[in-house]
C-alpha cells in the first residue's frame, strides 16, 4: 500500500510538472531548477545573474525555504518579480507549488524564471518541477565526494557549477576525482567552475543562461 500511495504522489507531480513545462513553452519561457546543498552559494549566483543580465532579460524568481523570506529579500533588491514558497520545513519543492505560484507573475513579461529550490541534494531530485534545465551547484567547502554520495542529482542534472573555487588553495577538495565521479555517472556533463565572489567562471555561466533564450 505505501509503495501505490507513494507512486500516486509521483504521477500527480509528474502530471502537474507537464502542465508547468507546457506553460512555460506556451510563453517562450525558460525555467531554471537549481538544486544544492544549504549553503552552495544558490542566491549569490541568482544575484550575480541578475547583476549582469537583467538589463538584457526579463527575469522572474521562484524562492523555496522551509521558513525564511531571507533569500527572496535579497532577490527583490534587484528589481525583478520574485515569490517566496514556504513549505513549512518541508525539504523540497513540487510541481504544484510552482503551477500556483506562476500567477503571481505577468508571463507575458517574462523570458526566464530561475527557481531557487529547498536546500537538499536528496529530496527535490525526485520531482520534476517543469524546468527547462536542472542545475546542480555544489560547492568546494561541502567535498569532492558529493557525486558519489548523491548521484541521482548528477544523473538527471543539464549542468553542474562547481562554485566557490576562490577556496580551492584554503580547503582538501580533490577537483580530479570530483570530475571523474561526475562523468562517470553522467559523460556529457558539463561543469562550470566559478566564484560569485571573484568572477571567475562567471561568463561562461552567462553565455549557458544566453544560448537557451530564444
Amino acid at each position: 500500500m505505501e509503495v501505490q500511495v507513494v507512486h500516486k504522489v509521483l504521477k500527480a507531480n509528474d502530471d502537474l510538472a507537464a502542465m508547468v513545462r507546457a506553460k512555460f513553452e506556451e510563453y517562450g519561457i525558460v525555467g531554471l531548477n537549481l538544486i544544492s546543498a544549504p549553503g552552495s552559494g544558490k542566491t549569490s549566483l541568482i544575484e550575480t545573474t541578475l547583476s549582469h543580465l537583467k538589463a538584457e532579460f526579463r527575469f522572474g524568481v521562484i524562492e523555496g525555504d522551509p521558513d525564511t523570506t531571507r533569500d527572496a529579500e535579497r532577490v527583490a533588491k534587484f528589481g525583478v518579480p520574485v515569490t517566496q514558497i514556504n513549505t513549512a520545513g518541508g525539504c523540497h519543492l513540487e510541481a504544484n507549488l510552482v503551477w500556483r505560484t506562476l500567477d503571481n507573475f505577468n508571463l507575458h513579461n517574462l523570458q526566464i524564471i530561475i527557481i531557487e529550490n529547498v536546500g537538499n541534494l536528496v529530496c527535490p531530485v525526485g520531482f520534476d518541477l517543469g524546468e527547462t534545465k536542472r542545475i546542480a551547484v555544489v560547492s568546494v567547502p561541502e567535498g569532492h565526494d558529493k557525486p558519489i554520495k548523491y548521484p541521482k542529482l548528477f544523473r538527471t542534472a543539464d549542468l553542474t557549477i562547481l562554485n566557490k573555487i576562490d577556496l580551492l588553495p584554503y580547503i582538501d577538495f580533490d577537483e580530479a576525482q570530483f570530475t571523474a565521479d561526475i562523468k562517470a555517472l553522467n559523460p556529457d556533463m558539463r561543469i562550470i567552475r566559478m566564484s560569485c565572489r571573484t568572477g571567475e567562471g562567471v561568463e561562461e555561466w552567462l553565455a549557458w543562461i544566453k544560448g537557451l533564450v530564444v
